[in-house]
């Protein structure tokens, strides 16, 4: 009995990705392109009603974008399989879509072998980071998740406060000070305070 063909939902905003690449999968016997969404909103109300086994997912949509419609199918349907697409986006968005509960994530020019093998690897429940995206992540490793408490010292450091004026402003001992700035440090994987600076002004790490 031969194998149910792999059913794939495509979401992305620009018609000429979809068609294409419902083009490049739907020539793959093992393939069957079930719908087309342009827009998250539309990604999600698609992949609730067609429970497809691989959503390709754009990260960057109108209405809804990849890392919340990724979110809301999940919270919907807890063992879907997303396969996040990509062409410009920031390795931030990249991680937090991962983190989101996407299975995978590859870039919207990758070559028809690997996006192929992405779906299907996907679709089998694995991970499948596509080869650039690791570049891009080796190259501009995501932002550090930092605590409520990380964030404020990051702040008065963006300020220029120095350890007495960081224990006056936040009520704890110069010690406490010294040990956060340290923890933070680390965290941010830098070696001195400028450079913690820099980070946070490059990723926008205290944007509201």
């Amino acid at each position: 009995m031969k194998d149910k063909p792999i059913s794939v939902l495509i979401a992305d905003d620009h018609s000429v990705v979809r068609i294409g690449m419902s083009a490049l999968l739907g020539a793959e016997g093992d393939i069957h392109v079930v719908g087309q969404a342009k827009n998250g909103m539309e990604a999600v109300a698609q992949a609730i009603e067609k429970i497809p086994d691989v959503i390709i997912m754009d990260i960057e949509m109108p209405k809804k974008d990849g890392i919340e419609a990724t979110t809301d199918i999940l919270a919907e349907i807890p063992d879907a399989r997303i396969l996040i697409l990509t062409s410009f986006s920031t390795t931030d968005r990249i991680a937090r879509a991962i983190k989101a509960g996407a299975l995978g994530a590859i870039m919207k020019n990758a070559d028809d072998t690997e996006m192929v093998a992405a779906v299907r690897n996907v679709a089998q429940g694995k991970s499948y980071i596509a080869r650039d995206v690791r570049r891009l992540f080796k190259a501009d490793p995501p932002a550090p998740e930092l605590s409520p408490r990380q964030r404020q010292i990051l702040d008065s450091l963006t300020r220029g406060l120095t350890n007495p004026d960081i224990a006056k402003q936040l009520g704890i001992s110069l010690d406490m000070v010294k040990k956060h700035i340290t923890a933070l440090l680390a965290k941010m994987n830098v070696a001195n305070r400028s450079e913690a600076v820099a980070i946070a002004l490059k990723k926008q790490l205290l944007k509201v």
